[in-house]
């Protein structure tokens, strides 16, 4: 096995136990063998037996080294756009109004029903490539446009072709119970039958990772989504909720009931709610640029999430209704500035936190054994990563221990 060393930089390591912020070293190495990290620490004590080993060193530049970033929460892939209803919000209709006329979700399904696979997959490649230009390494896509299980298998096989031969790993998440497609208008019940039709012909044909589903008002019931969630554990499925987004619905405290890996939204979550994700140690994913672009103004309940130590995520939830961004850098912003997260904080949201809302545990730190997926940035210090608007100061992706 090869092994090769990066020098001349400092490293972020985000490992929880560290006591240093950022568990930033300052003068570092890191070594990486077999796509794994190998070594990590002062450069000065980097052991003789792995430099001897060493049959490639890079000079970093002094460059600051993070884990790759992971997009935990994404819809990438779908046909057409909404750049109309962003229009007829800004004229005064709510999400919900504009979904209740036969927008929303509805015209985002219609679209993509109407596109080839071809087709999905050159547009979704843009945003894919947007996303890998500041520093993506993990990213998850969610179905959930197609709501019939030939366009539900469209867009996940889309999904999941994203990922190969590029520097990046795709999640797919089965997102059949997201909204309900015009053929089942006045029926929620019946469809959720066919959603649970769908689910394990998609799973046997190897393209779910996870099961999601839209827990309120405008969507499914916590009823509705228990069958899901019932459906989703038998096949040994892990889960996750868009929940409490628009109101309580309750939809925390049952998906903490299923052990689910994430919450996501969390504008209306509960005290109940926390305690739940609290107690079943479920991870609560941050969508800061949906909550920016429908102009919210509850915000989660970040305070009570920090005292009771629930795991805070942040992701782009790209999509075409509520926030068509494919910069996860610009993320970090906001959530700082809009929901108050310290820059660690984000920073942990986007690297160690986001691959736990996935249930993966061999990325999103940098400590030996983990997957060698890392960035190099041209910054001073970790928090100017969260602190400039719009800048991408990424100089190059390593991604399963290979430059990308």
């Amino acid at each position: 096995m090869t092994v090769q060393i990066w020098r001349h930089c400092r490293v972020a390591t985000l490992q929880p136990a560290d006591p240093a912020p950022y568990g930033l070293i300052e003068d570092a190495a890191l070594a990486v063998e077999d796509g794994k990290v190998l070594w990590v620490g002062p450069l000065a004590a980097l052991p003789a037996e792995v430099k001897k080993r060493s049959t490639r060193e890079h000079d970093a530049g002094g460059a600051l080294i993070t884990p790759g970033l992971i997009d935990c929460h994404t819809h990438l892939v779908y046909g057409g756009d909404r750049a109309h209803e962003f229009e007829l919000r800004l004229q005064g209709a709510s999400y919900e109004d504009v979904a209740r006329a036969g927008g929303g979700i509805a015209s985002t399904v219609k679209a993509t029903r109407l596109a080839s696979e071809q087709e999905l997959a050159a547009q979704s490649m843009k945003r894919l490539q947007a996303l890998m230009a500041e520093g993506v390494t993990t990213v998850e896509i969610k179905s959930g446009y197609g709501l019939a299980l030939e366009h539900e298998r469209k867009t996940l096989r889309v999904a999941r072709a994203l990922g190969q031969g590029q520097a990046v790993e795709v999640r797919t998440t089965f997102l059949g119970a997201h909204a309900i497609p015009p053929e089942f208008t006045g029926r929620s019940d019946d469809y959720i039958d066919e959603v649970l039709r769908m689910l394990p012909t998609l799973h046997a044909e190897g393209l779910v990772d996870a099961v999601d589903a839209f827990c309120e008002r405008i969507a499914f019931s916590t009823v509705q989504t228990e069958r899901v969630f019932e459906a989703a554990c038998a096949l040994g499925l892990p889960v996750k909720l868009h929940a409490e987004q628009l109101s309580d619905s309750g939809g925390a405290q049952l998906a903490a009931r299923y052990g689910a890996i994430s919450c996501d939204h969390l504008e209306w979550l509960s005290d109940a709610g926390v305690a739940a994700m609290a107690q079943a140690g479920s991870v609560a994913v941050l969508l800061p640029g949906a909550f920016y672009f429908l102009r919210e103004t509850k915000l989660p309940p970040i305070s009570q999430l920090r005292e009771e130590g629930v795991p805070m995520a942040i992701s782009t939830d790209c999509n075409p209704g509520s926030s068509p961004c494919t910069s996860l850098l610009l993320m970090l912003n906001m959530a700082c500035t809009l929901f108050r997260l310290t820059p660690e904080e984000a920073l942990a949201g986007v690297t160690r936190h986001a691959a736990r809302a996935l249930g993966l545990h061999d990325r999103g730190t940098l400590a030996a054994g983990q997957r060698a997926d890392f960035v190099l940035w041209d910054v001073a210090h970790p928090a100017q990563l969260s602190y400039a608007i719009g800048a991408n100061p990424r100089l190059q992706t390593v991604f399963k221990g290979e430059l990308a």
